[in-house]
């Protein structure tokens, strides 16, 4: 790989760590000393900007990243350091022990989730993404340039209401997007029309842009959009990808 981005010469003492692999094998990550800036997601706008993808490749976020958090415990007066990373990217272990100073840490293995990671599932997205299929030997840190250009592109702001305070009546639904684009408004349009047509019952659902709001995409394990997730009644159910089939839809949401 090709370093092409400046890498500063001393790490943080405690930090968090993410990495982001490519099918292809090139590299973005960053170091967060503060635990709170940083997320999966920007690393994803990294990657949409570097090899001008339609959208940020979130759903390689369940399979092909690594993360790793140093700090220090009070209670045992030492420092901690856990590591884990998905199957596919454990190759990159000894690259990954470089990069974020750790050559004595272990790396567990994360468990995948099977929806979201199985290769038939990701090799749909070749077509669409055909740049991360190929190596262009990148290793980026996400460093200053890279968050102001973000920032440039996406405003990065609170949503006005608090999505964690919904009254529990009628069924609760969020749809993760990203980006307002021609396929997000069909989807807005396709859901809207199903849920006053079909649904005869009383509904709130809210629309997150995963661009604007990457630690609720975080938050809530995005891997991919539009990502549709039933929040109440419990249990809680999602559905992935495009909502074409509308009978299977409306049969998940009404669901027990």
């Amino acid at each position: 790989m090709t370093n092409v981005s400046e890498t500063p010469g001393v790490l943080p003492e405690f930090f968090k760590g993410i990495a982001l692999f490519t099918p292809g094998g090139d590299m973005v990550y960053c170091l967060d000393s503060s635990k709170q800036i940083h997320w999966h997601s920007q690393l994803c706008l990294v990657l949409q900007e570097l090899l001008k993808l339609p959208e940020p490749p979130h759903f390689l976020v369940p399979g092909y990243t690594a993360t790793i958090d140093r700090w220090f415990c009070t209670r045992e007066k030492t420092v901690k350091t856990v590591a884990e990373l998905y199957p596919a990217v454990r190759r990159y272990q000894p690259l990954l022990n470089v990069l974020f100073n750790t050559p004595d840490v272990h790396w567990q293995t994360a468990h995948w989730q099977e929806e979201a990671c199985n290769p038939i599932i990701i090799e749909t997205y070749r077509s669409r993404f055909s740049e991360l299929w190929n190596s262009h030997d990148l290793l980026i840190r996400l460093d200053e340039r890279w968050e102001q250009e973000i920032k440039s592109q996406f405003t990065i702001t609170e949503p006005h209401e608090d999505i964690g305070t919904e009254e529990h009546q009628g069924y609760i639904l969020r749809l993760f997007v990203s980006g307002n684009n021609a396929s997000t408004k069909h989807t807005l349009k396709v859901l809207h029309q199903l849920l006053e047509t079909d649904l005869q019952q009383p509904y709130t659902l809210k629309v997150i842009d995963i661009c604007k709001y990457p630690e609720l995409a975080e938050n809530n394990q995005i891997s991919a959009t539009p990502t549709l997730v039933r929040v109440w009644p419990k249990p809680a159910k999602r559905i992935v990808g495009e909502l074409t089939d509308l009978t299977r839809v409306l049969q998940i949401i009404t669901s027990n």
